[in-house]
């Protein structure tokens, strides 16, 4: 009778651990693995709530990890997702060309590599990319000084970049140019800061084919993405020149972030007697920045549509079918990646108030916004 009991027991404890293991396997199972490049920026928060929410909607698992500027991080945050036995990384990389070695590891895996809004090159470990229509971008920033100034010669231009590690850097910069460089040719702007654009007043330039071209242009007026760099090289562009460089001047910001920071730098000058200033994201500082008047605009990317829009990709790769949406290319300096695009909307003081009533964004955290 002992034993019996004894063997009872016993086999009640391996059951037991079966079923713990088992409970331990799928709160570890995860489907999807997301990683985003900080959660010091706002846009990247906005970002995971918008992917968690529609995930789990979808009826999928999903981790998302932050890399906060770092490629190490970034590697380690990948090689923990694959351990999980992710089958689609979702990556929005910090630097484009280090995540190439590391979305290879995950490719080498068999997991489906996704480029989210920014695109990894220079490696063919790469299935999709979702992106707003960066080109677009640029060139709505751009078009937007031009026409503020319609009718105006000679007046200042200040260019600025993102970070020249970023691919899309490099196409919203194009994009912007694209327009710019006749409004340049033909005497409605003066560019003030950036003597490495001057061979090209007149000629547009590739992302693409004039890549290394357009990374000597951008190293001398990058902002790296970063605030105080942008704050800091603007005080400096500054201080380099004179009042007959200044009055009303045009500024290419190329994000929200850059675009405050940069703007606080030429209200504090007195010789800037007034600019208009372009940005991206439609960050909720930022709102609040072009409704007193201190940023001109910005070109919002609903960044919960991109998510959604992600969603839909990652259901068809996870159901085993080829994802319908990613008709569009774009060239990562060594394959055609097939891409999903969407599009963008600009954003000013005269149609922001229509946005707000439509409950797009909400007055009170526009007002809240530090």
């Amino acid at each position: 009778m002992k034993k019996i009991l004894a063997f009872v027991l016993a086999l009640a404890m391996v059951f037991a651990l079966v079923a713990c293991a088992g409970e331990t396997k799928t709160e570890e199972s995860v489907q999807v693995g997301i990683v985003l490049p900080t959660k010091d920026e706002p846009r990247w928060l906005q970002d995971e709530a918008s992917f968690t929410e529609a995930l789990k909607a979808a009826g999928f698992t999903s981790e998302v990890m932050f890399s906060q500027g770092s490629p190490a991080t970034e590697q380690t945050n990948v090689e923990a997702l694959i351990e999980k036995g992710i089958k689609v990384l979702v990556i929005c990389a910090h630097d484009a060309t280090a995540a190439g070695a590391t979305v290879k590891k995950a490719h080498d895996a068999g997991i489906t590599v996704v480029c989210y809004d920014r695109l990894i090159t220079g490696t063919d470990a790469v299935d999709y990319y979702v992106t707003f229509d960066s080109f677009a971008v640029g060139v709505a920033q751009g078009q937007y000084l031009i026409d503020k100034y319609a009718g105006k010669t000679n007046v200042p231009l200040y260019l600025y970049s993102g970070a020249v590690t970023d691919n899309n850097a490099f196409i919203f910069f194009a994009g912007a140019w694209s327009v710019l460089n006749a409004a340049v040719a033909n005497g409605q702007f003066v560019v003030e800061n950036c003597p490495a654009i001057a061979d090209y007043t007149g000629k547009a330039l590739d992302a693409e084919k004039d890549h290394k071209v357009l990374a000597g242009i951008l190293g001398t007026i990058t902002t790296d993405w970063n605030f105080a760099t942008a704050k800091s090289l603007a005080e400096g562009n500054l201080v380099a020149n004179d009042a007959s460089q200044k009055g009303d001047v045009a500024i290419l910001a190329p994000n929200d972030g850059t675009a405050r920071a940069i703007a606080d730098a030429f209200a504090a000058d007195s010789a800037v007697t007034s600019y208009v200033i372009t940005g991206q994201d439609a960050e909720m500082a930022s709102l609040k920045y072009i409704q007193d008047g201190k940023q001109s605009m910005t070109v919002w990317k609903n960044t919960a549509t991109l998510a959604k829009t992600t969603v839909s990709l990652v259901a068809d790769v996870l159901n085993g079918k080829t994802p319908a949406n990613a008709t569009a290319k774009y060239n990562n300096q060594t394959k055609d990646v097939p891409s999903v695009q969407e599009e963008v909307t600009v954003l000013d003081k005269d149609n922001l108030q229509q946005y707000i009533d439509a409950g797009n964004f909400k007055q009170a955290d526009i007002d809240a916004a530090k």
